[in-house]
């Protein structure tokens, strides 16, 4: 039994449920749109985005041209202008040593001294022997004397004097004999002192008092000594067969050292091997420096400088740039349309950092530098800006 104090809830009218109806599918409606728009605008920067990458940015550089050619810088040997290893002459035992290592000496100044037991007593049985041959010699001298003097008395018969003569003719062959090897024993024995060939500096000493010594050459142990001038120098560098005809006799080079850094030297090219090395490819070339101060060390590491005179018609390009496969030589240039064209080139000479080229290019080809892998001929490319506006000022 209902309670007539309270009135009854009213009923919503069919008219507003349709309109909350409505808006309800509107709301759904401007979110499914929002919605399709938005991946469809999305959609639309990723196919943008992919067709911008899609086509590789690439490097461009203009081919250069100078009116001096590039240096060539190598690495060089330095050696004494004059050395000399010092081998015993004589075997025996080191007496003495007067100079270390360091030190500067004289031609003719005595180095070292050795003690020669067994020369000494060949020089004294040598001189024995010619004692002994001078003697037969005299006797034999006599007796020729007294025989022809008897012939002319018809008291001996002429065979008998012949042979007379004939005897003291080789005892006097036999004197000649020993004293040659008297001579040859004791200009043995000058060798004992070991003295500088040259005046110079000492720079190994790879012997010492009380050692034996033993008779030595180039291809037999070590040397007792060995001098070298130093007021002067030689540079070797090994230059490839490519610059050979650009280094004549009297060009001019410049020198540098670790041990000082941001110095140079001057140097002279001497002189040319005038023969290709069949394993390196490279020809000897010799250089002089003057070191009168002592500042370069033989025997040290040097980067040789050389400045080479420009080709003729030969541009310059970047070496990163230069394409080497099954095709050959080549280099990626970019068209008027932006499109890669492949060139076959050749190489006037290579400079480490840049390429002279002698063929195949045009000062206004546009090259690709470090060109990107799997580029074919007519793919789309871009230019980098940078490179761009590097282009355009070069043109200027």
């Amino acid at each position: 039994m209902s309670d007539p104090t309270f009135p009854k809830p009213a009923m919503p009218s069919h008219r507003g449920v349709r309109l909350a109806g409505l808006i309800a599918a509107l709301i759904v409606l401007a979110v499914v749109v929002v919605g399709i728009a938005t991946r469809v605008v999305e959609a639309h920067h990723l196919k943008t985005w992919t067709d911008d990458h899609s086509v590789p940015t690439v490097n461009v550089a203009l081919p250069r041209t100078g009116s001096t050619g590039a240096p060539l810088e190598l690495p060089g040997r330095i050696e004494a202008y004059t050395q000399a290893p010092i081998y015993a002459r004589v075997g025996g035992y080191l007496k003495s040593w007067k100079v270390d290592i360091g030190a500067t000496v004289k031609a003719g100044q005595l180095l070292a001294e050795i003690d020669t037991p067994d020369l000494d007593q060949q020089l004294l049985q040598a001189r024995a022997d010619l004692a002994s041959a001078q003697a037969n010699a005299a006797l034999a001298g006599t007796t020729a004397k007294r025989w022809q003097a008897m012939l002319r008395s018809d008291a001996v018969a002429k065979q008998d004097v012949d042979e007379k003569t004939g005897d003291f003719a080789a005892k006097q062959a036999l004197v000649r004999a020993a004293q040659a090897n008297v001579d040859r024993i004791q200009a043995m024995k000058g060798y004992a002192r070991i003295v500088a060939p040259f005046d110079g500096v000492v720079t190994a000493r790879n012997t010492d008092v009380g050692a034996l010594i033993n008779e030595g050459s180039a291809g037999n142990g070590q040397p007792l000594f060995v001098v070298r001038d130093v007021k002067k120098l030689r540079v070797y560098v090994q230059v490839p067969q490519t610059y050979v005809p650009s280094i004549a006799v009297g060009a001019t080079a410049t020198l540098s050292v670790p041990e000082y850094p941001g110095r140079t030297f001057s140097a002279r090219v001497e002189a040319s091997a005038q023969a290709v090395n069949a394993s390196s490819g490279s020809t000897l070339v010799q250089l002089s420096v003057d070191n009168a101060a002592g500042t370069l060390m033989p025997g040290s590491f040097a980067g040789v400088r050389f400045k080479l005179a420009a080709g003729k018609g030969g541009l310059r390009v970047p070496a990163s740039a230069l394409i080497f496969n099954a095709s050959g030589l080549r280099l990626a240039t970019v068209g008027v349309d932006n499109r890669v064209r492949f060139k076959a080139v050749t190489i006037l000479r290579d400079d480490g950092s840049s390429i002279e080229i002698g063929s195949g290019l045009s000062s206004a080809d546009r090259v690709i530098d470090s060109p990107p892998d799997g580029l074919a001929e007519g793919d789309q490319v871009q230019i980098a800006a940078s490179s761009a506006t590097a282009g355009s000022h070069a043109k200027a």
